[in-house]
């Protein structure tokens, strides 16, 4: 097989850029860092408004008092459209993105090149590219599924457990890269009510206030992919 025939070209890369995925989650493995997870946090989320900001009231004085959330009473959310439907049977939000990608580019990419080589073995030239793109694209589609949903029950924890980031609002993220500004979000980590570990942007929701690597801070609202925070003085929600 000629892998690299122009007939082949599309397919190949398919799997070429699979394996780039792959080792770039390897490399982010040896370093601690979750590529996959860095995607999805820069993704709006999909069952929610991404612009809706939940404000929070937090009085955090020393004695660890409740969060005080003030904000309108949120309405009933309308039915999902066509597009979140059909995201949602493609396992989006139950894995991540990157990984969804991964398995769509392995079904793409074998499925074409043994379409291909059929038609070859068959009539013994190659098709058109994109005559074969478009039965390797609907092929492709039932495989990610098909992956997204066995991966979801055997991949670990952390990246297994979906959680809306909308519930993120009141959490407690620590500081892991960089240095955020107003305008200027750093990148940061946080653990669910499940135990999930997700990779979050983070920015001060006051001008003026900065945070570095190693602080805690508290979400206070979300605008698209970012968080707004602010330091949190309180023990009791400190990780450990």
């Amino acid at each position: 097989m000629e892998l690299f025939h122009p007939a082949l070209i599309p397919f190949t890369a398919a799997l070429i850029v699979l394996g780039l995925i792959a080792t770039l989650e390897l490399v982010g493995l040896l370093f601690g860092v979750a590529f996959s997870g860095l995607v999805d946090s820069a993704l709006p989320d999909i069952e929610l408004d991404a612009d809706a900001d939940f404000e929070l009231d937090a009085e955090l004085g020393g004695d660890g008092g409740p969060l005080h959330v003030d904000g309108p009473d949120v309405p009933d959310m309308p039915s999902a459209g066509p597009l979140s439907q059909f995201l949602s049977w493609l396992c989006v939000g139950k894995v991540p993105v990157l990984i969804l990608l991964a398995a769509f580019l392995l079904g793409f990419g074998l499925s074409g090149l043994i379409i291909q080589e059929t038609v070859q073995g068959v009539l013994g030239l190659y098709l058109w590219p994109i005559l074969v793109a478009v039965p390797a694209f609907f092929v492709a589609l039932p495989v990610t599924r098909y992956l997204g949903l066995s991966i979801a029950k055997i991949m670990p924890k952390e990246e297994s457990d979906a959680v809306s980031r909308g519930a993120f609002i009141g959490a407690v993220a620590t500081i892991i890269r960089g240095e955020a500004e107003h305008g200027k979000p750093a990148e940061a980590k946080l653990r669910d009510v499940h135990g999930t570990t997700h990779y979050i942007l983070v920015e001060p929701d006051q001008i003026g206030l900065k945070f570095g690597q190693g602080n805690e801070v508290l979400l206070v609202k979300k605008s698209g992919s970012i968080f707004k925070a602010v330091i949190n003085t309180n023990p009791v929600l400190s990780r450990s």
